[in-house]
């Protein structure tokens, strides 16, 4: 397929609009273990927001902003949070993933909240990463870039 010249158009919206994209992702992370959204959801805006960086601008100038090696390690790092908050629970005598047993603080309900966030972040993590790297293997044939 002939790569046609870039569009600055293109290029300027896409700058623009993939860190509100973020932000909008980190929002729906944050707020996930108490509102409608989460890690998955977070996740995949976050995945979208570089995707869509390296849709408009190339696999050059998006490795500047999210590098190709770092989806392997960070998909791993994201499933160690999701699981070593669950193994935390299940090493003071709870059962795995049972948050209130999180020593984080006295109360039972903070507990819950910070172990719930703590998955979320873990997930989106490992989604984006893990969405990101779908699209790298993707494209790796491919001679546009």
């Amino acid at each position: 397929m002939e790569r046609k010249k870039d569009n600055p158009i293109v290029s300027l919206v896409s700058r623009t609009v993939s860190p509100f994209i973020m932000l909008f992702a980190l929002y729906v992370i944050f707020h996930g273990h108490y509102s409608p959204g989460g890690g998955f959801q977070g996740g995949t805006m976050l995945a979208a927001a570089f995707i869509l960086i390296r849709l408009s601008l190339g696999m050059e100038i998006s490795q500047l902003q999210f590098k190709s090696s770092w989806a392997t390690p960070l998909g791993s790092a994201g499933v160690l949070i999701y699981f070593g908050t669950g193994l935390i629970a299940l090493l003071f005598g709870g059962n795995f993933l049972d948050y209130g047993f999180i020593p984080f603080s006295k109360a039972v309900a903070e507990n819950r909240s910070i172990g719930i966030l703590c998955i979320e972040i873990g997930v989106a993590i490992a989604v984006m990463a893990i969405m990101v790297s779908i699209y790298d293997d993707l494209l790796e044939g491919s001679s546009d870039d």
